[in-house]
């Protein structure tokens, strides 16, 4: 079996897949990749499975040093690691992987053909940070091993066509009529409280609509307003049940994008009908599967 040392982890760098689904009743959210359109597209190119873990690197990357000849892909954001973005390539026995700073957006992923051969908690390799759940964030001298589990041959690609720029689609949440639509047409900068539990926002106060509500489940991607007036979008490892009142929800198309927000970063929001935003997602979809058909790597 292959192996990679890791001889530097970087800020927060983390195995992940798309996540642990089925278990939000016993208060345990999916977690996953931050970025799951990124985490897909890397292990598509690099001829696995879509879901297979990979290295999730948030703000400043590692180095890692490989001590086999691979096949790698790297997606998301730019961390300087002199690889192509967007397509398979090949790294040399002995080779090491050095990677800096993010030039834009949060994270990069780091798929390696055969996938990492990472336990499974619960169903899933992916480390839930906050509760260590899965695991924990890499540390200098660990050792992944490198699995077998490859689907298909390495792939040439490209970035994806979609905008990191631009307010976020939303659709209304379970308590939008409590609001009068003060979310909309302000700008919000995300805070350095932010995390993998949840993105807290800063700006124009959003007034608490009077009157109480029981606590309820809480999905991926909901804006809450909390009695401060300033909103948090719930992330991949958001609590799974609240009691403050969402009046939006971040459509599924932009999931990605609050994979790559980082702290100072400038937030808005656009509200879309669901007939738009499933529009958007089989867009996103469309382009997901068509790295499925171009052309092989070398």
């Amino acid at each position: 079996m292959k192996h990679v040392r890791v001889l530097s982890p970087g800020l927060q760098t983390t195995v992940q897949d798309l996540g642990r689904f089925g278990w939000a009743h016993y208060g345990v959210s999916a977690s996953g990749a931050a970025d799951a359109l990124a985490l897909r597209a890397a292990n598509l190119l690099a001829g696995n499975a879509e879901n297979a873990p990979a290295l999730e690197m948030t703000l400043r990357g590692g180095a890692f040093e490989f001590e086999a000849a691979a096949v790698v892909a790297l997606t998301g954001s730019d961390f300087g690691a002199g690889l192509p973005l967007w397509t398979a390539c090949e790294v040399r026995a002995g080779e090491v992987i050095r990677f800096g700073a993010t030039r834009g957006g949060a994270r990069a992923y780091l798929a390696v053909r055969g996938g990492f051969a990472a336990p499974l908690a619960m169903g899933s390799a992916s480390v839930h940070v906050m509760t260590g759940v899965g695991g924990r964030p890499l540390r200098t001298g660990d050792v992944l091993a490198v699995g077998d589990a490859a689907a298909g041959r390495p792939r040439k690609g490209g970035p994806p066509p979609f905008a990191m720029v631009g307010p976020l689609r939303v659709t209304e949440g379970p308590q939008a009529d409590r609001f009068a639509g003060e979310l909309y047409g302000e700008a919000y900068s995300v805070s350095e409280e932010s995390n993998r539990m949840g993105l807290r926002l800063r700006g124009p106060a959003i007034p608490s609509p009077p009157g109480g509500m029981l606590t309820e489940g809480t999905p991926l991607g909901a804006v809450q307003v909390p009695p401060d007036g300033q909103p948090i979008i719930l992330f991949v490892e958001h609590q799974t049940t609240g009691g403050y009142p969402k009046p939006a929800n971040v459509v599924s198309a932009d999931f990605w994008r609050l994979g790559q927000l980082r702290p100072r970063d400038e937030v808005g929001f656009e509200l879309v009908r669901m007939e738009r935003a499933l529009e958007l997602l089989r867009e996103q979809e469309r382009w997901v599967y068509s790295l499925l058909r171009g052309p092989a790597a070398r």
